[in-house]
């Protein structure tokens, strides 16, 4: 069963890799264009129709699926790379230091994620890269929790307390033998934040947080059209389909790896 949802989920990860950066070339449609024909079904000449201005739906989901996926490609790996350096610190330090940043951390972990997104995207103002901000510093927490509980285990191992002894600084240490024995779980809960990530983002870009017309975007397209597909635009859709399809590979292709590599209770 692990090995089929793998299979799945990379499959559909790479077939949502290739549509949006492959798609260009072999669909070469302007996606902020507007024709004649608005709301028109998919035909020969639009194959997923057009929009309320008439813009090609196959072309934005096509160059929609790049701010998406670039925004939480980004914001994992802002979250990623602060929460496991400060975890790392407050797992080996301890004392004061450990009991700061666990407080601040949990603080934040309480606080409803999106909520949070939205009111830092609010303040920062709407911007694929100010999305991946304001995403990646809300999961900071579950990267920080997972790397303090490894670092927490891992500096009891003999080899830390020789390199101790052998004088070795923090840093050296934290660098040299630490973070090598947290890479694969880190990759794999960045596989798993992705699809959450993804959801976040489209949530974000539902609320205008993220891009401004005309640029192509799943959940900003989503948003637009939700008068028009309760009057029988079900292609309008299509977006959303991308959305959910997109969270389901990264969620199945974490959650396989995970079982895999015997790390779901680390998660």
């Amino acid at each position: 069963m692990a090995q089929l949802k793998l299979y799945f989920g990379a499959g559909l990860v790479a077939f949502l890799a290739a549509f949006v950066l492959i798609g260009p070339l072999v669909y070469n449609v302007d996606p902020t264009l507007s024709s004649s024909s608005p709301l028109l079904p998919p035909s020969l000449s639009h194959p997923l129709g057009t929009d309320y201005l008439g813009r090609d739906v196959l072309a934005r989901l096509i160059y929609g699926g790049r701010v998406p996926l670039g925004v939480a490609l980004l914001a994992t790996a802002i979250s990623a790379l602060i929460g496991a350096v400060l975890g790392m610190m407050s797992g080996y330090v301890g004392k004061w230091v450990d009991r700061v940043l666990t407080m601040i951390m949990d603080s934040l972990y309480a606080f409803p994620g999106l909520l949070m997104a939205m009111a830092i995207a609010a303040v920062l103002g709407p911007s694929p890269l100010n999305a991946a901000l304001a995403i990646g510093f809300v999961y900071i927490p579950t990267y920080f929790r997972v790397a303090r509980n490894e670092t927490l285990v891992v500096k009891t191992f003999q080899y830390i307390e020789a390199a101790q002894a052998l004088g070795a600084s923090t840093r050296h240490i934290i660098i040299r033998h630490i973070t090598p024995t947290l890479i694969l779980t880190l990759v794999v809960i960045a596989t798993i934040n992705l699809a959450d990530a993804i959801l976040t983002e489209a949530a974000l870009a539902f609320f205008g947080y993220t891009v401004v017309p005309p640029t192509p975007d799943w959940g900003a397209d989503l948003s637009s059209a939700k008068s028009y597909i309760l009057n029988g635009a079900w292609w309008l859709l299509l977006p959303g389909l991308m959305i959910v399809l997109a969270a389901l590979g990264f969620s199945l292709l974490g959650d396989s790896l995970a079982e895999k590599y015997g790390l779901r209770k680390k998660i």
